[in-house]
């Protein structure tokens, strides 16, 4: 791996980490994900297998150090660990079939990546430590709106990125 690649991403991570704890809950608490969609769009930029176990470590411990979630850590190392491995999959399998990352399938990406780490928590949390609520409920009140905020949110900042790469003629 390139350490300019792992600078990169790891500067993605903590913007979207202290987006992330800045922003102000909206709709009875909720607030978009800004850490896991930095993850995204750093997968959607470099889809290697090494980048992708670098960045869902790095992002499971940064969320794991502002979890408020009750033994939640371990949770959050496990969902990104393995949504950055499957999108890293799913990425690569795009690129060997030559499909092009329109606005569309970026999106896609950011919402499947979204609900993936969702459900990933949950399941594993559900393991670890209980849930405060039932499983389902939980999934229609945070993991699919949490999806579709970043559906959003992650077309945003992926074309702000590339827009900041193209005009500081940075190749990643």
């Amino acid at each position: 791996m390139k350490l300019k690649n792992n600078i990169f991403t790891t500067l993605l991570l903590a913007i979207g980490f202290i987006l992330h704890q800045i922003t102000p809950g909206i709709l009875g608490g909720m607030k978009f994900d800004f850490l896991v969609a930095f993850m995204i769009v750093s997968l959607i930029l470099n889809h290697k297998f090494q980048n992708a176990i670098l960045t869902g470590l790095l992002a499971g411990i940064l969320s794991a150090m502002a979890t408020t979630f009750p033994l939640g850590q371990i949770p959050n190392i496990i969902d990104k660990l393995l949504t950055s491995i499957i999108l890293a999959i799913i990425l690569n399998l795009l690129s060997k079939l030559n499909i092009n990352l329109n606005t569309i399938l970026v999106a896609l990406i950011g919402g499947i990546g979204t609900f993936i780490s969702g459900m990933t928590f949950l399941t594993s949390a559900s393991f670890i430590s209980g849930l405060p609520a039932p499983l389902l409920s939980l999934i229609i009140t945070i993991v699919i709106p949490t999806s579709l905020l970043n559906t959003i949110g992650t077309v945003f900042i992926f074309k702000i990125v590339k827009l900041s790469l193209r005009a500081s003629g940075v190749d990643i």
